[in-house]
């Protein structure tokens, strides 16, 4: 039998009774998930206690065998502790972050612990529960106030209050495009006057109906290599019909077209050369508007030019360059084949050999012979074009000019007139010009001035001292030609042959 005394000194050890030594455990059973039920099934039934809830809540946290028997319950209330000084750090790092700024933001999102579960904080911190700033606490602002009488009639609220419409207009904004970022307005009381809203409303519809207009102008359009959906669909019945055997890329690209290689096929049991380009005309009306002086008073295209829009005109353009081409190849001049035109797009044959085109008589080096043998071509062929095909090109320079095979090839004439054009004479002094200015500068010897050359081409005889009389002269002639041009015009002249009425000589 015990001595009372040392009874009582056991029972008053503050630690309890020593533990009997635990029997060692394999790491298996330790990560068994039947061990982490039975632990979890402990810590419940351990908060399911009000005893020990309360023991454990009032008294101080000791390394008893009964507080610490699930590990569990201990790693929660460490983490919750954790979870709490992160708080309070964040809490400080917001206050020093908005200061004294009218706008603050809040770090609410990044919290640990719910700010009503935070029920334990000290009362020299921010209390959480406090939403007199929450955006969403009580105190949050109506949208649309009460209406009606408040203060026994002495204040009334309508429909029509300025604070209400406010409310109502910022309300509203919501309703506007995506595009118009408005913000949520929380926790401001944001009022929008009618003026205000009406003109961002205003706004809103234009750029509507900009961004409408340019997406409809950028797929009805060929201002990207020409290349719109019609345009592509056009391309591709070529080749399912056969014409092409394939479209192998862009090789040119100018103001008015765009130039594509193809691979020809056949055409009604006719062969298609080997090598063929697309010349696809830009339906983008903007290169076309100070061009319209090149084609609108040309008799072959004057009727028909007042009836059309101005999409259809473009049509008109590749239409022109294949009734030019076709003159020119009748006359043995050197210049592509026209194959087919459907709409905008002119199938023609390709200058150049293997995927290669011709290059420039810009880009092409040359010795001084083929420089000068390529200037007396040039001329003769401007002679041809004058008078056997009653054409001027109108835009002749080196950059129309191709250098294949040991000769020049014209290319490029869709803006090309007759001499019975009301500027006409005008287009072939300019032509003369730039190939006078041309060869001089590549340093052929024999290069005759501008007047002798317009003279040679036209077989006019015009004499004059300095350029502005030259002109002179030849817009006289013009005029001259306009009025003869008009009197017999019906009588002498088919779309077919496109022949005209001899140009007046000057007496002189």
């Amino acid at each position: 039998m015990m001595d009372p005394i040392e009874v009582a000194t056991e029972e008053k050890r503050p630690w309890g009774a020593p533990n009997a030594p635990c029997a060692p455990c394999s790491l298996a059973d330790v990560m068994s998930e039947q061990l982490a039920k039975q632990l979890d099934e402990e810590s419940r039934s351990f908060l399911s206690c009000p005893d020990a809830a309360a023991a454990a809540a009032t008294q101080p946290f000791v390394a008893d065998d009964s507080d610490t028997s699930s590990d569990l319950m201990l790693a929660q209330m460490l983490q919750m502790e954790f979870d709490r000084e992160f708080d309070t750090q964040l809490r400080r790092e917001e206050r020093k972050f908005n200061g004294d700024s009218k706008v603050s933001i809040s770090f609410e999102n990044y919290r640990k612990v719910h700010p009503y579960d935070d029920s334990d904080s000290s009362e020299d911190e921010v209390d959480w529960q406090d939403t007199r700033h929450d955006p969403y606490g009580p105190d949050k602002p109506v949208t649309t106030p009460r209406k009606g009488f408040t203060g026994k009639g002495k204040n009334i609220t309508t429909k029509h209050d300025e604070d209400a419409c406010g409310r109502k207009n910022t309300a509203r904004m919501e309703n506007f495009a995506p595009e118009v970022h408005i913000g949520d307005g929380i926790g401001m009381d944001l009022k929008l006057s009618n003026h205000v809203y009406n003109a961002l409303k205003q706004h809103c519809y234009t750029e509507q109906r900009r961004s409408a207009k340019l997406h409809e102008k950028k797929e009805h359009s060929t201002a990207e290599q020409a290349v719109d959906p019609k345009t592509r669909l056009l391309m591709f019945k070529m080749v399912n019909a056969g014409i092409l055997e394939n479209i192998n890329g862009c090789i040119s690209t100018g103001k008015e077209s765009v130039v594509f290689h193809a691979d020809g096929g056949s055409l009604e049991d006719n062969p298609v050369p080997a090598e063929c380009v697309l010349k696809v005309f830009k339906t983008t009306l903007n290169e076309f508007r100070n061009r319209d002086k090149y084609i609108k008073d040309d008799y072959r295209f004057k009727d028909r030019f007042s009836k059309l829009n101005p999409r259809k005109i473009i049509r008109m353009w590749a239409e022109k360059e294949m009734h030019n081409l076709s003159r020119m190849k009748k006359a043995g001049i050197p210049c592509p084949e026209v194959i087919i035109l459907k709409k905008h797009i002119l199938v023609m044959s390709f200058i150049g050999q293997d995927h290669v085109p011709a290059p420039k008589l810009k880009e092409v080096k040359l010795g001084t012979e083929d420089m000068m043998g390529a200037y007396y071509q040039v001329l003769n062929l401007m002679q041809q074009l004058y008078q056997e095909c009653n054409l001027v090109h109108a835009d002749l320079s080196e950059y129309n000019m191709l250098w294949h095979d040991g000769k020049v090839w014209l290319i490029d004439v869709s803006q090309s007139v007759e001499p019975t054009h009301p500027h006409g004479l005008e287009f072939l002094f300019r032509d003369c010009k730039n190939v006078s200015t041309f060869f001089q500068k590549a340093g052929v010897a024999d290069v005759m001035n501008v007047y002798d050359l317009f003279n040679a081409v036209s077989g006019l005889q015009i004499k004059a001292d300095n350029e502005a009389d030259f002109i002179a002269q030849i817009e006289s002639l013009e005029k001259m030609n306009e009025d003869h041009v008009q009197k017999h015009r019906k009588k002498t002249h088919t779309f077919e042959e496109g022949g005209g009425p001899p140009l007046p000589q000057d007496d002189d």
